[in-house]
């Protein structure tokens, strides 16, 4: 019977817009759940882990948890970046516990298997006895590291967990195409262009709002001042993407009138447009003429997220008091929806809420992303 209710319920949020129902409570406030949306929104499609700039340099490398999974980022000596997970294949020992420059091989602390920073096993100190490196029955090619697929594109990298995606180009061929003037090289700002918001909510809630142009007059009104509620227009591709964009995008200036390099080769679109889109699900990505964001979202639980944002820019050197002021305007806006986001999150422990409604007209761009997470569910089973 329970079975029934909740596919009874998902095949409601999958009616159009003008009918459907919101995603019921326990999408958000129950563990079980979350868990299941893991393995069928997050582990099975291409989820956002991390940006390029976290590893700038051959041998650097990051221990990282997705999902409660050991990861680790790391640039191999030829300069290309790669997603393994973090464990020795000996005894399944942690191998990296801090980030740092790998030098020579990637050594286990339990018992010094060693590993190129390709992934290959290259050493295994007195496997077959003392002074005894080999045994036959330890065969190094079938004992490498375990890969996990990824793919690098505006600098976010992204993976497949369990490896069933469709590839990277042929899932998302709608946004490059949308995209393609923006297809130039991307410079991370560096210490001063990234920040972390920690966010008492599910991670789907931060994606709804993000989704949206609904809310600026209400919680953005500095941003409203000039890029106005009817300046917006919806963008969705059912089963992709979905978000808003903006007509009049104002640079940012600095106190001679100064502005930051544009991106080359741009047209007359981007002279005063902006898109700002979520890439599902979970990368919320904008472009502008002269500078892009990443946000990836981190699921840490059922009820709270952690928000990596990073800032991009058109050429490697930018000046330092122009970017430290973009930073600080991006946070205060990105600040301002956590509020909201929190304030969904704690409306979904009241019982008598069946999901909420959609405007037609304003919502669709996160009924867009509801039915894609209905859809995925149903699939999974």
């Amino acid at each position: 019977m329970a079975k029934d209710i909740e596919l009874d319920a998902l095949d409601a949020v999958r009616r159009p817009v003008e009918t459907a129902n919101g995603l019921p409570n326990a999408h958000y406030t129950d563990p079980a759940m979350f868990r299941t949306e893991a393995q069928a929104l997050l582990m099975s499609t291409w989820a956002g882990l991390a940006v390029t700039a976290d590893v700038p340099e051959p041998g650097d490398a990051v221990p990282m948890d997705f999902l409660g999974m050991p990861l680790l980022l790391i640039r191999d000596k030829d300069g290309d970046v790669r997603v393994f997970q973090n464990i020795c294949r000996h005894r399944g020992m942690v191998l990296v516990t801090e980030p740092r420059k790998i030098e020579g091989a990637i050594r286990c602390p339990y018992h010094s298997w060693c590993y190129s920073t390709k992934g290959k096993l290259v050493s295994t100190p007195h496997v077959g006895g003392p002074g005894h490196n080999t045994h036959e029955a330890i065969k190094k090619d079938d004992l490498g590291l375990v890969e996990v697929p990824s793919h690098v594109w505006r600098e976010v990298v992204f993976i497949n967990v369990d490896g069933t995606a469709p590839p990277f180009e042929e899932v998302h061929a709608d946004l490059l195409e949308r995209w393609k003037e923006h297809d130039v090289p991307l410079y991370h700002g560096g210490a001063d262009s990234t920040f972390m918001l920690d966010v008492g909510t599910n991670w789907k809630l931060a994606v709804e709002n993000y989704c949206e142009s609904y809310h600026l007059p209400w919680v953005h009104p500095g941003l409203n001042s000039y890029s106005r509620l009817e300046d917006h227009y919806n963008i969705e591709v059912p089963g992709q993407y979905s978000g808003q964009g903006t007509l009049v995008y104002r640079q940012l200036r600095g106190v001679n009138e100064e502005v930051f390099p544009d991106f080359p080769g741009l047209s007359e679109k981007w002279d005063e447009g902006g898109e700002y889109v979520a890439l599902y699900p979970n990368v919320l990505l904008g472009v502008q003429r002269d500078h892009a964001f990443a946000i990836i979202l981190e699921p840490m639980a059922h009820d709270r997220t952690r928000e990596h944002i990073h800032l991009f820019y058109a050429t490697p050197q930018t000046d330092e008091g122009m970017r430290a002021k973009n930073a600080t305007l991006w946070k205060t806006v990105f600040e301002e929806d956590i509020g909201v986001c929190e304030g969904m999150q704690k409306g979904r422990s009241a019982p008598g809420f069946d999901g909420g409604r959609f405007s037609p007209v304003m919502d669709s761009p996160t009924h867009c992303f509801h039915d894609w997470v209905a859809g995925r569910l149903q699939a999974h089973g």
